[in-house]
C-alpha cells in the first residue's frame, strides 16, 4: 500500500538544495517517488513501507533537517 509521508525542510533555497535531498531520499528503501516545493519548503515522499527514521537520516545525510 503506497503512503506519503511530508517534511518541512526550511533550509533549503535553491535547486543544490532540492537535487540534494532529492537524491538522499530516493536512495532509501520503499521510495518511490520525491517532490520537493522550494517556495514552501515542503517535501513529499511516496513509496511502500516508509521508515521514518531513515527519511530523516536522508535528509540530515543532504545536509538539511526536517520539522
Amino acid at each position: 500500500m503506497s503512503q506519503t509521508i511530508s517534511y518541512t525542510v526550511p533550509g533549503m533555497t535553491c535547486d543544490h538544495c532540492k537535487h540534494a535531498v532529492t537524491t538522499e531520499l530516493s536512495a532509501v528503501a520503499g521510495v518511490a517517488g520525491v517532490d520537493v516545493d522550494l517556495e514552501t519548503k515542503l517535501v513529499k515522499v511516496t513509496g511502500e513501507s516508509l521508515d521514518d527514521g531513515a527519511l530523516r537520516a536522508a535528509i540530515e545525510e543532504a545536509g538539511y533537517e526536517a520539522v
